[in-house]
């Protein structure tokens, strides 16, 4: 089985770790690389290897937040083929709008509880993002 390797970006420590050790629940083999800004994120992206499977990315961030992250891998034809789960403590419907607009492939609002945050990267690391199409209706996860 080959490696998949997680980009995930948070300016919060605390969610940075917790997320590390769901990742390390997991039974794949999983190549984890955290981030603490939009900036460290792309410049990690523009300078493999490693180069990421999927981007796990926070919204709210000083510096290059989220949404500056998704508008330049989207406008960027080399990188916007990356898929990008928002991973966001919102769930506002115009938030969750705006970032499909700007190229998200699938949003989820961060969990409180470990157990869920472990089933929903081992959620989306079995999608098929090659063939998937994000649709109004498919693009939030939904426990």
């Amino acid at each position: 089985m080959n490696d998949i390797t997680i980009f995930y970006t948070d300016d919060d420590e605390d969610d940075l770790s917790i997320f590390a050790d769901a990742v390390d629940s997991l039974q794949k083999n999983i190549v984890l690389q955290t981030y603490t800004g939009g900036e460290k994120l792309l410049n990690a992206i523009y300078n493999p290897p490693p180069t990421p499977s999927v981007i796990f990315l926070d919204l709210n961030m000083p510096g290059k937040n989220g949404f500056d992250v998704l508008a330049e891998l989207y406008n960027n034809d080399a990188k916007k083929d990356i898929p990008v789960i928002i991973f966001s403590t919102s769930s506002e419907p115009g938030i969750i709008e705006k970032c499909r607009a700007l190229g998200a492939s699938y949003f989820v609002t961060k969990p409180v509880f470990l157990s869920d945050i472990i089933k929903i990267i081992n959620f989306t690391l079995e999608m098929d993002w090659k063939n998937f199409i994000s649709t109004e209706q498919n693009f939030v996860y939904k426990s």
